[in-house]
């Protein structure tokens, strides 16, 4: 199982993204609005669309877990395309979109440790398939992944520039009933506690849908990375 998984992910990394894996852009007239740096519509910080800039803008539908590879894809794409096109980095930007299972992985690892996320959500190590406690969108060295998988965490995302987003649809229906239950707290103060959980940098919208919606919205090119 571990080989298989090491080949599948060798194989991942050195491949070119397959041109038929990105959908269409959004209509031109739509992705030339201005999002607004910064908008803020209802309470929600909705001004994100104006960081998806550059020749190419990609957004990431992430609704699983799958031992957190979805979230190294939204980072891989563009290493290939600097290696292979030359196209600069600053040319490249990527939205994030975390939601359904995968809101897991906007939690920090210390939530995951408290709340058992891992074992809540089935989440495995992604080389050894090995249960996790930690969050396995954010795992290095120390946790048995090394270069360059280390290279492409949530984390790492985020300090590059990455928008990742959150769905709160999510939020409340699978982390909040958690935190619930194990604190015997109110459900709005249990919710008060997961969004506290968040990752530092992961901008929680409305739901997954909204999210995609709106960077699409800003001329970015749709895969389903899970």
């Amino acid at each position: 199982m571990e080989q298989n998984r090491r080949e599948f992910l060798d194989a991942l990394l050195v491949s070119t993204v397959a041109g038929g894996a990105l959908l269409g852009a959004f209509p031109a007239a739509l992705a030339a609005g201005n999002l607004g740096v910064e908008e803020a519509q209802g309470g929600w910080d909705t001004g994100w669309g104006s960081r998806l800039t550059g020749r190419l803008k990609t957004v990431f539908d992430v609704p699983e877990i799958e031992g957190g590879i979805p979230v190294w894809r939204a980072s891989i794409w563009a290493a290939q395309y600097e290696a292979v096109l030359r196209i600069p980095a600053r040319e490249l930007s990527t939205a994030l979109v975390l939601r359904h299972n995968a809101i897991a992985l906007a939690m920090r690892h210390e939530f995951w440790a408290k709340y058992g996320i891992g074992p809540a959500f089935d989440a495995k190590h992604p080389l050894t398939g090995a249960s996790s406690d930690r969050n396995v969108a954010m795992l290095g060295a120390s946790d048995g992944v090394g270069e360059p998988y280390s290279n492409f965490t949530l984390d790492k995302f985020l300090e590059r520039g990455g928008v990742a987003l959150a769905c709160d649809l999510a939020l409340r229906v699978l982390v909040t009933p958690i935190v619930e239950r194990v604190e015997g707290v109110p459900t709005e103060r249990a919710y008060a506690m997961a969004r506290e959980g968040l990752v530092p940098g992961v901008i929680l919208q409305p739901s997954g849908m909204f999210a995609v919606m709106r960077a699409q919205e800003a001329g970015a090119f749709y895969f389903q990375a899970s």
